[in-house]
């Protein structure tokens, strides 16, 4: 069969779903749907759908990034819009069916908004939420949308015709319309595109490799695994314009077992793509051939380097190597090797569909297209996001994020995970792409980026990165072993209350020297977090380590939990409550905590009354209190009227 009776045959059954009378209920069923409960909410659309004897058409879709909000359910009855309801549970499935499908009441008090299905150039009209308002899909245009487990959805959609349109052009052309888009790499670095295919095309050899790195490690971090689970095909697609361009037969998709539905979907789909002969000898009755293997990672954040991810699929230790010579001219056993992350190859796919100069007409000078982003932390709407290059953060925090959680004060954002750095309000108004954030001292990475609100400790948030990073060093070179060692150890002193007033040049002065003289990536950026708190947060390292005092009352070892006497009622509830015993006192009593027993869990703050407040949390001196219990009646204290 040739791919245009493919293409015709999936666009006949797209339509028809279209086209079809019956009611669609599409349901969210990626991991972030899954683990908020999609399943169960799928098995109760099942049953009442029997119950009410309804004949509706059920499809699981990927993310479409409202993680927020998850499960979700999605309503479309013919000749209406689509509707999208939120946190939804099984009782409120009851409900659904029975309003809308049953009484036609689409219950908009459960609804979050209304989701367009056309748009310009293929990308989703995302009108009436405002969490998609700001947001240009190109990358994810299809998640959300789509079964990822039927590859016709996927090819009614304009997929493979980007290979198809390859196949038809010679590979250094291929290579020129890539390094036309503009295209930079998204898995960190941001090397071009198109000159990294270069380089590997022209290295002399007959055997070639390419690589997908879905490693994806970075705390926080689930771009591309849900790409992987809401459009594998695309990925794929990708893969297999690149293989031809480079001249490569053979390729590996890197993906951590920590993803099996990931997995389970990439497996769906290269079996697809074997039974239409898209991926094989002679592919399209080409001469091109390609054959494609899954390599299940086993999580070591450091195999996302991509010396260390090819050591790894060679059966050894995943530890990176010095470089040059570089994976294009030495890669893979000895051979040229191109990696791309998932991201990048799935742009690849929508650049051949769409064109280089379509591609080139979004984001900046120096960043082209768009990047998705897992935006999460202290915000409203957390999710997946994709947006163009040279949006602002203020934009992304405040309207596609939502504002803050519960109206507090934004202190900061993690870019590029931890191996980024973290930037101040300062720079809200920051364009987010890959100079301006170099310039801010952070990195773009793969898409990480946490909000951070005035409740976060920033010295405790860079102990935080750094302890992780030490954690997944390989130990091969002494200045991220024993560096980052060092490092975290200043930084548990400082929290610890420990700090010396020379901690704060001596971080600098290691992250530096760490900087300049590890092997990888992830030494040479390991320091950021800590360099960028220094640099923006100053005044909280010189709090830590001169006054013995967080701001943020994070650090456990300098805080305290005190009850004032001034708001005590004796009513014992904390004293009941404390699971160390610390607190003293009785009925009618003002109480007090016993600071040498007290593990500074919080229990009592929790559960002191609104009412009351009793309770205060504090850092550095020692408010004015009682230390034994004190008879509220003989402090002469008036509580409820009584004296």
């Amino acid at each position: 069969m040739s791919f245009a009776d493919i293409q015709k045959q999936a666009i006949a059954e797209w339509q028809a779903l279209h086209d079809s009378r019956k009611p669609r209920i599409l349901v969210g069923t990626a991991t972030c749907g899954r683990a908020a409960g999609a399943e169960a909410v799928l098995a109760a659309i099942d049953k009442e759908l029997r119950e009410q004897n309804i004949d509706a058409i059920v499809i699981q879709v990927g993310c479409i990034g409202l993680c927020y909000a998850e499960p979700l359910v999605d309503i479309i009855k013919p000749g209406r819009p689509r509707i999208c309801y939120g946190n939804v549970t099984p009782e409120i499935v009851a409900q659904l069916i029975e309003d809308y499908l049953v009484k036609d009441n689409p219950r908009p008090d459960l609804a979050l908004g209304t989701i367009g299905d056309g748009g310009v150039d293929g990308i989703p009209n995302l009108f009436g939420l405002p969490v998609l308002k700001s947001q240009l899909r190109i990358v994810l245009r299809r998640c959300g949308f789509i079964d990822p487990t039927n590859i016709n959805h996927y090819i009614a959609n304009g997929g493979y015709s980007g290979l198809v349109k390859a196949l038809a052009m010679k590979p250094e052309e291929i290579i020129e319309e890539v390094k036309k888009s503009g295209l930079r790499g998204r898995g960190g670095a941001g090397f071009p595109t198109g000159q990294k295919w270069e380089f590997c095309r022209k290295s002399p050899g007959e055997e070639k490799y390419i690589i997908c790195n879905a490693d994806e490690g970075d705390p926080g971090a689930f771009m591309n695994r849900s790409l992987l689970e809401g459009d594998p095909h695309s990925v794929l697609e990708g893969m297999l314009i690149g293989a031809y361009a480079i001249g490569a037969k053979e390729g590996y998709i890197y993906c951590r077992a920590e993803y099996p539905l990931a997995l389970e979907r990439l497996r769906i789909a290269l079996k697809q793509l074997k039974e239409y002969q898209l991926i094989g000898d002679n592919i399209l009755g080409s001469n091109f051939s390609f054959h494609l293997k899954i390599k299940e990672g086993a999580g070591a954040f450091v195999c996302g380097e991509e010396t260390a991810l090819m050591a790894s699929i060679e059966g050894k230790r995943g530890m990176p190597r010095s470089r040059p010579p570089f994976p294009a001219v030495s890669g893979l056993w000895g051979k040229p090797t191109n990696i791309n992350n998932v991201e990048t190859w799935a742009n690849v796919a929508a650049i051949m569909q769409r064109g280089a100069s379509w591609y080139a007409s979004y984001g900046t000078q120096g960043s082209k297209g768009t990047k998705t982003f897992s935006l999460v932390g202290k915000v409203e709407r957390t999710g997946l996001i994709e947006v163009p290059f040279g949006i602002t953060m203020r934009q992304i925090i405040y309207e596609i994020g939502g504002s803050i959680l519960k109206g507090k004060r934004f202190k900061g954002v993690q870019t590029g995970g931890p191996s980024g750095g973290c930037l101040p309000p300062d720079f809200l108004d920051t364009p987010v792409d890959y100079d301006s954030l170099t310039s801010a001292g952070s990195i773009m990475g793969s898409g990480g980026m946490i909000v951070m609100d005035e409740d976060t400790c920033m010295v405790d948030m860079a102990r935080f990165f750094i302890s992780f990073t030490q954690l997944e060093s390989c130990g091969k070179c002494i200045p991220c072993r024993w560096g980052t060692k060092q490092m975290l150890d200043i930084l548990e002193d400082i929290v610890n209350g420990r700090g010396k007033p020379e901690d704060i040049e001596l971080l600098q002065e290691l992250a530096e020297s760490i900087k300049d003289g590890s092997l990888c990536g992830l030494g040479q950026t390991a320091p950021n977090p800590v360099l960028t708190s220094i640099r923006y947060f100053r005044d909280e390292y010189k709090a830590h380590v001169e006054e013995k005092r967080c701001p943020a009352l994070v650090c456990n070892a300098l805080i305290s939990y005190y009850i004032d006497p001034e708001k005590c009622q004796g009513c014992i509830i904390c004293l009941r409550s404390c699971p160390a015993g610390a607190i003293k006192g009785g009925k009618r009593v003002i109480h007090v905590i016993d600071q040498d027993k007290c593990t500074k869990c919080g229990t009592c703050l929790d559960i002191c009354p609104p009412r009351f407040n009793a309770v205060v949390k504090t850092s550095g001196e020692r408010p004015a209190v009682p230390e034994e219990p004190v008879p509220i009646s003989s402090a002469g204290k008036t509580r409820g009227g009584q004296q």
